[in-house]
């Protein structure tokens, strides 16, 4: 609870200044490098989140890093984090920023799992009528998954449209059991 709340308290302050500076992109694919370099580093990790590594060395080690690479707005809150000890929460701030700069951009996720793998035209048909109920720009994750028989379920954001062979069969089976 506490780790979300903090995450989206962070994402959002820097969103507004990201925002009113026309940095909003910018700031966003900056935060995703860096959230990536701290990832493929273990030993950068050891340093970033060892409790007895001071705040000035961390915030060092990250204008050594990212001098000259990142905005002065993305290097500022980085070190804000060291300085607030929330360098822990950066992958959830950048997810929550990003989930900002999508809905500012009337763009929604949508994650489809099919029986089978979808062709190309399909997944083209499929996302235009997305798009349509929406009223948004979908941007689609494909997976597969036999145990669904048929169909497909579409997830976007906390509404699921099932329309699997899979939930058909359980409904018609409960519906039997029901009536003898």
């Amino acid at each position: 609870m506490l780790k979300g709340a903090v995450a989206q308290r962070y994402a959002q302050a820097l969103y507004d200044l990201a925002e009113a500076q026309g940095l909003v992109d910018q700031v966003e694919q900056e935060l995703r490098a860096v959230e990536q370099v701290i990832a493929d580093s273990r030993e950068f990790q050891k340093v970033l989140y060892h409790p007895r590594i001071t705040a000035q060395e961390k915030k060092d080690v990250l204008k050594n890093i990212f001098s000259g690479k990142i905005s002065p707005v993305t290097e500022n809150f980085l070190f804000l984090l060291v300085d607030r000890q929330r360098e822990a929460f950066l992958s959830d701030i950048v997810a929550h920023y990003s989930s900002l700069a999508d809905r500012a951009r009337n763009i929604v996720k949508a994650a489809v799992t099919s029986a089978i793998e979808l062709t190309k035209e399909e997944k083209k048909k499929l996302g235009e009528v997305l798009n349509k109920i929406t009223r948004k720009k979908v941007q689609t994750a494909y997976s597969v998954d036999p145990a669904l028989i048929g169909g497909v379920v579409v997830r976007i954001g906390d509404r699921v449209i099932d329309g699997s062979l899979r939930t058909r069969l359980a409904a018609l089976r409960e519906h039997l059991r029901q009536i003898s």
